[in-house]
């Protein structure tokens, strides 16, 4: 399946004065998405990171539609686009408790060695996961 669903409730914390989400705040909830849609299709982040492969976002794009606020219920949904040589892209949106759409995204990640810090392929793993999704 190309995408995953994962709920998470606003944390007064992480809001202003008048209970609205800091926009900065949006970026955490879409990457429990994606940390959720790996771990979904059987990938632990800190697995492939102890073994030596990082997935830092190169580029991100968010687009604000209506605002989040205090205690509410969020749904962030990630769904994979596509793959390429070293990057992985997804597109990600974030709805409310009625339903209402609040924000998009756009992220392209890329595949890292953690001893030289250059780009390198995925694992062979994430490859063979990442056929079964095309």
């Amino acid at each position: 399946m190309r995408d995953h669903q994962i709920q998470v409730r606003v944390r007064y914390s992480e809001t202003d004065q008048m209970g609205v989400v800091y926009h900065g705040n949006y970026i955490p909830y879409f990457e429990i998405g994606r940390v959720e849609w790996l771990r979904n299709k059987g990938v632990s982040y800190k697995s492939m990171e102890e073994s030596g492969i990082a997935l830092p976002i190169v580029s991100m794009t968010i687009n604000y539609k209506k605002s989040a606020r205090y205690d509410e219920l969020l749904t962030v949904h990630t769904k994979f686009k596509s793959q390429s040589s070293v990057k992985i892209e997804f597109d990600c949106a974030i709805y409310n408790e009625l339903n209402e759409l609040l924000t998009t995204a756009q992220f392209i990640l890329v595949f890292v060695s953690l001893k030289t810090g250059r780009p390198t392929a995925p694992p062979d793993y994430i490859l063979e996961l990442l056929k079964t999704l095309e």
